[in-house]
């Protein structure tokens, strides 16, 4: 797939409109993001993201555009993990509702920086080591692990990072939010205030996440392009998939099983894909092994099939299990 610099320069043009508007037109006025906005603004995106990707299957073909269906199905599926770190980070540091809607964009925006450099690094390096696949394939299949035995979102307090820890050093903070301020001056003193610290937490705290997300996105596709622009419409998405939300992550209960099972499905997938185009000495001579491969078809299908299936079973154990409780009381 040869993208044309301007079709990335227009990309990330696009992007920063969009956040430009959202930032200043959509946010003018802070408010709590009730249910009805959250729902219109999570079908705006996701009809985004489906006509951006009709429009690679008319410029590129079918099998790009189910490499970028794939790849944002999966990033968006991940990116809910994130959601209960989000709520953890927001309970801890009491933002003002009428200001988280600004916290998780400008939050996100730092997580879509740092997840350009993860991606280029990423592309760079499959494009000159076959061995990477077979890393990124352990990194996987270790999440994958620790999905089905840890689950998701079990943390109930949130721990600095050494980042925030530093910044906190170099800045001192002042104890009270100052509206949208990031810096306010007190006494001859120049403080930060807790929306600065807030927003470095989310956009750093992604950046955890990005350690699973991007090797399994390169598993379903290594085209740079498309990779990066499924990491933006799922974390674009996500701030209102937040709002929408709500209660309604802790009933998933079994979408760490359902993650687990496309983490170790791509993990699997990479390795036959890199014992496929070997080129490793040691190993059949340096010559590409007879391993079937896993097309982007039935990628496709056993992602959407699982993310179908355990959104379903969670919903109705959830069900079951609040008649249960009901009928106890």
């Amino acid at each position: 797939m040869n993208v044309p610099s301007w079709v990335w320069f227009a990309t990330i043009a696009s992007l920063l409109a969009l956040i430009v508007v959202d930032l200043f037109i959509v946010d003018r006025n802070p408010h709590e993001v009730k249910v009805r906005e959250a729902t219109r603004w999570v079908i705006f995106y996701v009809t985004l993201a489906a006509l951006f990707g009709i429009g690679v299957w008319y410029f590129a073909g079918g099998q790009y555009a189910g490499e970028f269906f794939a790849g944002y199905l999966t990033e968006y599926s991940l990116s809910v993990d994130n959601l209960f770190i989000f709520v953890i980070i927001m309970t801890t540091f009491a933002v003002p509702p009428k200001h988280q809607h600004r916290v998780l964009l400008i939050g996100i925006v730092i997580a879509l920086a740092m997840r350009g450099v993860f991606i280029a690094v990423g592309a760079a390096a499959i494009s000159r080591f076959s061995w990477v696949f077979y890393l990124f394939a352990v990194v996987l299949l270790a999440t994958a692990y620790q999905l089905a035995r840890n689950g998701i979102g079990r943390e109930e307090e949130y721990k600095e990072n050494a980042l925030l820890r530093w910044i906190r050093k170099v800045f001192p903070v002042s104890k009270e939010y100052e509206g949208t301020k990031l810096f306010v001056t007190k006494n001859g003193k120049r403080l930060a205030t807790p929306m600065l610290i807030v927003m470095i937490a989310i956009g750093s705290t992604d950046l955890l996440f990005a350690v699973d997300s991007i090797p399994a996105i390169f598993g379903l596709t290594q085209e740079p392009f498309l990779v990066f622009t499924a990491n933006v419409f799922a974390l674009m998405g996500l701030r209102q998939l937040y709002f929408l939300l709500g209660g309604l992550l802790k009933r998933l209960v079994y979408l760490s099983i359902g993650l687990s099972i496309i983490l170790a499905f791509i993990g699997v997938k990479l390795v036959l894909e890199a014992l496929h185009e070997n080129s490793l000495p040691f190993l059949n001579g340096g010559e590409p092994l007879p391993v079937p491969t896993v097309g982007i078809g039935l990628s496709l299908g056993v992602i959407i099939g699982v993310l179908a299936v355990t959104t379903v079973a969670s919903l109705i154990k959830s069900r079951y299990d609040e008649r249960l409780a009901r009928a106890n009381s």
